[in-house]
């Protein structure tokens, strides 16, 4: 009978909406980690464009190749979700220098609360590297072509979206 650990990441976001940048980080972790939790915030300060079904169902069409992926909504404190998932790997992405200081505040605020979390940075392919999910609705919300941004089905539910 084996006992191996297995290694679950959570990808923690609003993913409003989840763009070609989230899905080369989440493909990535696929590969590092037995299971990835994509965690869709409910952010409600935030005020996101798309509602949290919608976000979460983009997600799941978007990553549908990815057997170890599982998208779920949550409007509780990561480190809560986190235990309720068995995870204890943060994964999450930095396109900038700016994205650093922020980032680690939140990973040295999640091991306040939780020692046993672990907070794991990825870079994104130089290609997705100034995708930004807001730069993404500005486009969108103007009528402007965001198809080498995001999966199509996100592209077209974007644009319904704007235009009714």
């Amino acid at each position: 009978m084996s006992t191996a650990k297995v290694n679950i990441a959570v990808y923690p976001g609003t993913f409003d909406p989840i763009t070609n940048g989230h899905f080369d980080l989440i493909e990535r972790g696929a590969r590092m980690f037995d299971k990835v939790v994509i965690a869709v915030a409910a952010s409600p300060g935030k005020s996101p464009s798309l509602d949290l079904e919608t976000r979460m169902a983009l997600a799941k069409q978007v990553c549908a190749s990815l057997p170890n992926v599982e998208v779920i909504g949550f409007s509780t404190l990561l480190t809560t979700m986190m235990h309720e998932q068995g995870a204890t790997i943060i994964l999450r992405g930095l396109r900038a220098v700016s994205d650093f200081e922020y980032e680690l505040q939140l990973a040295n605020m999640n091991r306040a609360q939780n020692p046993e979390l672990e907070s794991v940075f990825l870079t994104p392919a130089v290609e997705n590297s100034y995708i930004s999910s807001t730069i993404v609705r500005q486009i969108a919300k103007l009528g402007g072509d965001i198809s080498t941004l995001v999966h199509p089905q996100v592209a077209e539910a974007l644009r319904k979206h704007y235009t009714s």
